[in-house]
């Protein structure tokens, strides 16, 4: 049987499941069992596996994620939280240098089956330590795997497969995701951290997107549509491992594409999926590669600049009227940031 839910109750539900399952799988991190509880997502988790099995710990990125890797080399299962994915970056010698390596360096014969979530995104004010995304950071790095699901159900079944996994996984969430609404069955189960997925199927254009953007993305598409453009969305989901077929299928099929990457450009994942579809689809191509990310500066603190540094549908939509020569919609009637209304504070 499908339900509704909320992203974060999919992030909380598969993490109970897993804690049930099996009494390995813990999680802590910063403020992950007082009264916020992440955003929600990690509710009734203290109260039902007590406090050995989900704990807040100090302001010590670096030595708590060291300590899930020794956990993790143990026999156990860690799920490390970092509210702000920015503040990941006191842990990255652990990261990088121990964590992605150990397996490597030990002839194969340890694993580390760790989950380190790891949470972007904006709200008002969040300015430019809070506001970072970084996925293709920890993709660069052998090692790692780095998830970026965006709807309920891929967060649901991402995060029971990140969990189970015997490798270091990044999963990424987006905190204005944690209230959208989707379909997720009662006995979900893991889905596979490889592979994008079409959002949308259509036949004029390809949008490629990441986290939010797919959301973004959705929302353009639905007012081009009324337009008569039919846009494709293919939601990447997963950075390293990265589906780079399901996107090249798409853009055979259109001849044109978009990347709309919730991160900055310059240097960023979306020259991956650029250089990808370059490579495979030269002939196809009917316009070049467009990218749409941040504004290449630090993130501004006040409600309107941060409208202008974050991309959205609205410069989804001038990119793909740019590229198919269309005049410009008049966008006066429709409704954008819809979800930033319903953002109550950055806890």
């Amino acid at each position: 049987m499908t339900r509704m839910i909320t992203y974060r109750d999919a992030i909380q539900e598969a993490t109970a499941e897993e804690m049930r399952r099996d009494s390995g799988v813990f999680t802590y991190g910063i403020d992950v069992a007082d009264h916020k509880r992440i955003f929600n997502s990690s509710k009734g988790l203290v109260e039902e596996f007590g406090p050995d099995r989900c704990f807040s710990t100090p302001l010590a990125e670096d030595a708590m994620t060291g300590f899930g890797l020794g956990a993790a080399i143990n026999g156990m299962r860690p799920i490390h939280v970092h509210m702000r994915v920015d503040f990941l970056l006191l842990g990255m010698n652990q990261l990088v240098n121990m964590i992605a390596t150990h397996h490597y360096g030990s002839g194969g014969t340890m694993k580390v089956p760790m989950v380190i979530r790891a949470i972007i995104g904006r709200g008002w004010g969040q300015s430019y330590q809070h506001s970072k995304a970084l996925h293709s950071w920890f993709a660069h790095v052998p090692g790692l795997k780095v998830v970026m699901p965006s709807t309920p159900r891929d967060a649901k079944g991402m995060l029971i497969a990140a969990i189970r996994d015997d490798n270091p996984v990044v999963f990424i969430e987006h905190r204005w995701l944690y209230d959208a609404v989707g379909e997720v069955p009662e006995d979900c189960t893991s889905i596979s951290l490889e592979g994008a997925r079409v959002l949308r199927p259509g036949k004029d254009i390809t949008v490629v997107g990441t986290s939010w953007m797919n959301v973004e993305a959705i929302r353009a598409a639905q007012i081009l549509e009324k337009h008569g453009v039919d846009v494709e969305v293919v939601d990447v989901r997963s950075i390293a491992p990265f589906d780079s077929k399901t996107i090249i299928d798409s853009v055979k099929k259109t001849g044109h594409c978009v990347v709309a990457d919730n991160d900055w450009v310059h240097c960023g994942f979306s020259a991956e999926v650029a250089a990808a579809v370059y490579e495979a689809c030269y002939k196809q191509l009917k316009s070049p590669v467009a990218r749409i990310g941040y504004a290449p500066v630090p993130c501004p603190c006040t409600r309107p600049l941060e409208d202008e540094f974050y991309p959205n549908a609205i410069d989804i939509i001038r990119s793909v009227e740019s590229k198919l020569g269309l005049k410009p919609i008049d966008l006066s009637g429709e409704d954008f940031y819809s979800y930033e209304n319903k953002f109550k504070g950055p806890f």
